[in-house]
C-alpha cells in the first residue's frame, strides 16, 4: 500500500496577512494610553515640533520674502510669507505625523515591547496599528494648531476659511502616518528611518510647492510632483490662506485618501507578518 505524501502545513495566518482590517473600538484605550504618557512631555514635545517650522517661516518668509516680494498664484499676487506659510503648515503636519509613526511607534513596538503587553489584553494587532496611526495624526494636528496660532498672531492670514484647514490637516496627518507605519513594520533599527526621510520626505518637501510654485519645475518633474501627497495637501490648504476655496477638491482629496488607504493596508499586512499573524 502506497503511503500518500505528507501535505505541507502552512499556518492559516501566514496565508491571509492581506485580509481586510479587523477593527473595533478597542483601539481607543490604546490611543488614550499614548495620550496619557505623552501628556507628561507635552510642552517639550510641542516646542520641539514647532521650533523648526517657525525658523523656516521667519528665515525664509521674512528674509527671502523681502527679496522675492510677491508670487503669482493662479493669477493673483500673494506675499511670499503667506505663500510659504500655507505650504509649511502642511509640511509640518507631514513631519510631525511621520516622526511619531516612525521613531515613537518603533520604540513602543520593538524596543519597549509595549505592543506585546497590550496584546495580552483582548486587543488585536489591527486595533493597535489603527490607534498608532490616529495618534500620530492627532499629534500632527496638535502641532499645526499651535503653528497656525502663531501665524495668526503674526497677521499672516485672517481668513475665516482657515477653519476648514483643520480637517484637511488631520487628513494629511493620517496619510503620512499610514505611510510611515509601512517603514515602521520593515525597520530593524532607528537607522533605517534615515532612508525614508532622506529619499522620500526631503524630495517631497522640495517638490510639492512649499517653497516655490510648481510651475517653476520641468514638465517631467511637475508630472511626478502633481501626484505627491504633500503637493495635493498644499493645493487644498493654500487657497484657504488666501480666503479662497480650493479647486479640484475631489481630485486632491482623492489622492490623499488613496495614499492613506493603500498605505494603511500595506502597513497592517507587514506588521502582521512581523508579529507572525
Amino acid at each position: 500500500m502506497t503511503t500518500p505524501p505528507l501535505a505541507i502545513a502552512h499556518p492559516p495566518q501566514a496565508q491571509n496577512r492581506w485580509r481586510a482590517p479587523r477593527l473595533s473600538l478597542r483601539f481607543w484605550p490604546v490611543f488614550l494610553r499614548n495620550l496619557l504618557v505623552w501628556r507628561k512631555l507635552a510642552i517639550p514635545s510641542l516646542l520641539g515640533n514647532i521650533a523648526e517650522p517657525l525658523m523656516w517661516l521667519v528665515a525664509f518668509g521674512y528674509g527671502m520674502g523681502a527679496l522675492v516680494g510677491k508670487i503669482t498664484v493662479e493669477g493673483q499676487p500673494v506675499p511670499y510669507i503667506l505663500f510659504l506659510a500655507s505650504g509649511s503648515i502642511c509640511m509640518s503636519a507631514m513631519n510631525a505625523a511621520s516622526f511619531e509613526a516612525l521613531y515613537s511607534a518603533f520604540s513602543r513596538m520593538h524596543v519597549q515591547k509595549t505592543w506585546d503587553g497590550i496584546m495580552n489584553a483582548p486587543v488585536g494587532l489591527d486595533d493597535i496599528v489603527l490607534a498608532e496611526m490616529l495618534w500620530a495624526a492627532f499629534k500632527a494636528l496638535f502641532t499645526v494648531t499651535a503653528i497656525l496660532g502663531v501665524m495668526l498672531g503674526l497677521g499672516i492670514s485672517h481668513s475665516p476659511k482657515l477653519l476648514v484647514a483643520w480637517p484637511i490637516l488631520l487628513g494629511v496627518g493620517i496619510t503620512f502616518s499610514s505611510m510611515a507605519l509601512v517603514f515602521n513594520a520593515l525597520a530593524k533599527g532607528y537607522d533605517f528611518f534615515t532612508y525614508y526621510f532622506t529619499l522620500f520626505l526631503t524630495p517631497t518637501m522640495f517638490l510639492s510647492g512649499v517653497f516655490f510654485p510648481l510651475d517653476q519645475l520641468p514638465a517631467v518633474v511637475r508630472l511626478v510632483a502633481d501626484w505627491l501627497p504633500l503637493s495635493n495637501a498644499v493645493a487644498l490648504v493654500r487657497p484657504l490662506f488666501m480666503d479662497q476655496w480650493p479647486r479640484d477638491v475631489l481630485h486632491h482629496g482623492g489622492v490623499l485618501v488613496a495614499y492613506a488607504a493603500v498605505s494603511f493596508w500595506v502597513a497592517l499586512a507587514l506588521t502582521r507578518k512581523r508579529f507572525g499573524q
